[in-house]
């Protein structure tokens, strides 16, 4: 007799494979794991793992549980769980996760955010942002 098994977005299968030679724009919502080879542009929503290969070029916003990029990402990551930036990769754009990984070789221009989920990315709290001047004030002298 043969069984039949629930498959569900928690067994990390790759539900979703965008290919080399694909260009995709607009919105991309993927319950599970999504690879990308080819070209997004616009948003990108997946309840699992989203991985940019090496040759994917992804213009885009993109919010998922991880994150593991390879290709080229020009767009912020909100990766709820793990963001990884592997040795070839080239992201631009700003990243709210709890865990990072970022290989020798990656370039990551951006900024980063591993303490809390508040969209302002600044170093420091507005309370402790103070205008000083740039110069000392000059002193007459005689």
């Amino acid at each position: 007799m043969i069984k039949k098994t629930d498959i569900n977005e928690s067994d990390g299968l790759m539900n979703t494979i965008i290919g080399k030679d694909t260009t995709i724009t607009g919105t991309v919502d993927v319950k599970g794991a999504l690879r990308i080879d080819g070209t997004v542009k616009g948003k990108v929503i997946c309840s699992d793992c989203v991985t940019i290969g090496s040759s994917g070029v992804v213009e885009a916003e993109i919010e998922s549980k991880t994150a593991i990029i390879a290709g080229r990402l020009l767009g912020n990551i909100n990766g709820s769980e793990k963001v990884e930036l592997q040795k070839d990769c080239e992201m631009d754009g700003d990243l709210r996760t709890k865990s990072l990984v970022i290989e020798e070789g990656a370039v990551f221009c951006g900024a980063c955010n591993m303490k809390d989920t508040k969209p302002d990315l600044g170093f420091l709290s507005q309370e402790k942002k103070e205008t000083k001047p740039m110069m000392p004030e000059k002193k007459n002298i005689k």
